[in-house]
């Protein structure tokens, strides 16, 4: 007997009907892929940017915590840690259901349950009460950025994916940076609490303007695919992993041997990266005398910075790189371990020095970030886009974890020398890994024209 074919079953996107948006009669395809080219790419970075304001609150608040409750920083950074851990691990499942599902309700459901549990941390004080939301907190928020990463490879092309990516993630500095300052004035006037219910009651109206705004493929509005638009031919790799269960498809994402090089860096700078962003208000205000406001600012600067960095760091590897990610990633790192280095080295008291050596590590750290994961994306087909972000995003979160109970842990037994030099150990480690991918760059890009790598 023949065995029988198994047939994949439609998913919410395959039963999208499409056909022309209404109120687009008589605009050719062109100007309607313009359109909805700009109304994705803002409906994305207003998106995931809510997403951070019922993310990056509890690092505000944790110094009012230490201080009220007498809390310790290993007690915190363990909520980091549990946070981090379930992040991790929701990005690669939530990563497998996003490639096969709408972005739209996806994102927004996300988004939702992430206000939901932001609320609930303002009407409790024990430290299990705390652990118990914010770990729900987590598997809402790694619902965020799959979406993300499978709208962005399915509405731009390969050869603008850099700049375009580095677009997206300036999300990631608009939430973190209007979080910061906000928190940081509603802590002062209305008590730490008002730092998760405001933010939350915000992203609630957050999450009905985005699922107004964004839609899944260009094919699910009656537009034509990406390469059909750009006339290129479809990736091979596509095809090839056309008839692959799904089980094939995970084991063709976890036998990259270079994805698995950008995984390992991806985790030792996300200690860098989360290290910086969930402690930077305390170490400010311990080791360098700052206020919490003017932590707030500095945090804010931080993030800022970063919208440029991350968007250079995705230009420079396509304009002067050709799609290579790994050189430009490898030179971003080693000016990042100087900055650290100088962070560490400062007298306290230096307002202004500590301010712009945090705007300059904000420039730094965001540019492997964006191109992180854009190599994540050249190294997996469409089909697998989001599955491999989250494959990825799950040992960036592991560090993550890493910065939350280890920083914790030696800031309270040597003091914060021991978490810069965990810091600057972990950020030598990651450009080694970085390193390993100098020389790759993704074989679409051989049959791109030229006239459109320019």
């Amino acid at each position: 007997m023949k065995q029988m074919q198994s047939v994949p079953l439609p998913t919410i996107a395959d039963s999208s009907i499409a056909l022309p948006v209404q109120g687009e009669s008589g605009k050719t395809v062109e100007e309607r892929y313009a359109y909805w080219r700009l109304r994705i790419l803002y409906s994305m970075i207003f998106g995931y940017a809510a997403f951070y304001l019922v993310r990056q609150n509890l690092s505000m608040v944790m110094p009012t915590l230490i201080s009220e409750y007498g809390y310790s920083k290993t007690q915190l950074g363990a909520i980091i840690t549990i946070w981090s851990v379930v992040y991790g691990v929701g990005k690669f499942v939530n990563g497998y259901f996003s490639d096969r599902s709408n972005a739209r309700y996806f994102m927004t459901i996300g988004l939702l349950g992430a206000a939901a549990t932001s609320f609930f941390m303002g009407f409790g004080t024990s430290l299990y009460y705390f652990g118990f939301f914010w770990a729900i907190n987590a598997w809402f928020q790694s619902m965020g950025f799959p979406p993300v990463a499978r709208l962005v490879t399915h509405w731009f092309s390969p050869a603008e994916l850099g700049t375009k990516w580095g677009l997206t993630i300036i999300s990631h500095q608009l939430g973190s940076a209007s979080i910061a300052l906000l928190a940081g004035y509603l802590i002062i006037h209305y008590g730490w609490e008002s730092a998760f219910i405001v933010p939350a009651i915000i992203v609630l109206v957050a999450a009905f303007f985005l699922f107004n705004r964004l839609r899944d493929t260009p094919q699910s509005i009656g537009l034509p695919s990406i390469e059909q638009h750009h006339g290129l031919a479809k990736n091979q790799q596509e095809i090839d992993e056309d008839h692959l269960s799904p089980k094939e498809l995970i084991m063709k994402v976890v036998n990259n041997r270079l994805l698995w090089c950008v995984c390992m860096a991806n985790m030792f700078f996300y200690v860098v990266r989360l290290g910086i962003l969930n402690w930077a208000p305390t170490f400010l205000n311990e080791l360098k005398g700052a206020s919490l406001m003017s932590s707030g600012w500095q945090v804010a600067g931080y993030d800022v910075a970063g919208m440029v960095g991350g968007i250079m760091a995705g230009w420079i590897s396509d304009r002067y790189f050709k799609g290579r990610r790994g050189p430009v990633s490898v030179i971003y790192m080693i000016l990042l371990i100087g900055c650290l280095c100088c962070l560490w080295l400062l007298p306290a008291g230096n307002q202004v020095l500590s301010a712009l050596t945090m705007v300059a590590l904000g420039f730094l750290v965001y540019g492997p970030q964006v191109l992180a994961g854009v190599a994540s994306a050249d190294m997996a087909s469409k089909k697998a886009g989001g599955m491999a972000n989250g494959f990825m995003g799950t040992f960036a979160y592991l560090g993550s974890g890493l910065s939350g109970i280890c920083v914790g842990w030696l800031a309270d037994n040597y003091g914060w020398n021991g978490g810069f030099m965990f810091f600057i150990a972990s950020a030598f480690l990651s450009t080694f890994f970085f390193s390993l991918t100098w020389s790759y760059r993704p074989k679409v890009l051989e049959d791109v024209p030229a006239e459109l790598q320019e």
